[in-house]
């Protein structure tokens, strides 16, 4: 898809919708999911789960990264999982990875090759990390599932989401998508077993 491609469809979305449908949608919103995901263009929350407009409050970042909670040092991430949480209200969260991530190798082997990109790095904390020389696996499958395993840890330290937790208003959800086969994976209740179909 080319540029004038995006350009003309978007001339044309205002067709997509009817009328009532547009106007419902201007009234507010109620989405059912906080998905936090990767920003790979090759991931597309919609499609992977078949939601229209106003189901899913997303989250996309470098590697679908959930930052540590630091009420100190808020960032964007950190207020748009406040404002679907507390304010949205928002049932379920799904922490989506996804195999072929460039965020994920780029962890595994501590940054290396990120050099020129520091900013990257600091987000993905690399600095921290002693990392591997090399990824076993080119698609970085089992790294990517361990990663949205610590996603997930990161969001359980965030007091508003442990209180909704605990009330059980609020579940969390681990996805991996996996590009090369089109299949979507969940984590199992047990953290130590493997990813199931979903």
């Amino acid at each position: 898809m080319s540029f004038d491609s995006i350009v003309q469809n978007a001339r044309q979305h205002h067709d997509v919708f009817a009328q009532d449908d547009r106007e419902q949608l201007a009234a507010g919103q109620k989405p059912d999911v906080l998905f936090i995901g990767c920003s790979d263009s090759r991931v597309i929350p919609s499609r992977i789960t078949g939601a229209g407009p106003g189901e899913l409050f997303e989250l996309r970042t470098a590697g679908n990264v959930v930052p540590k909670y630091d009420p100190n040092s808020a960032t964007a991430e950190m207020g748009t999982i406040e404002y679907a949480v507390l304010q949205l209200k928002v049932p379920e969260i799904v922490v989506c990875g996804h195999s072929h991530c460039g965020a994920v190798t780029a962890l595994s082997i501590a940054g290396r090759g990120l050099g020129e990109l520091p900013a990257l790095c600091t987000w993905l904390g690399t600095d921290q990390r002693t990392g591997v020389q090399q990824v076993a696996d080119p698609a970085v499958r089992t790294e990517s599932k361990q990663h949205v395993c610590d996603q997930l840890d990161a969001l359980r330290e965030y007091p508003f989401i442990q209180d909704r937790i605990q009330s059980g208003d609020l579940r969390l959800h681990g996805w991996f998508y996996e590009i090369d086969t089109g299949r979507v994976e969940q984590t199992p209740s047990d953290p130590r077993a493997e990813f199931l179909p979903l």
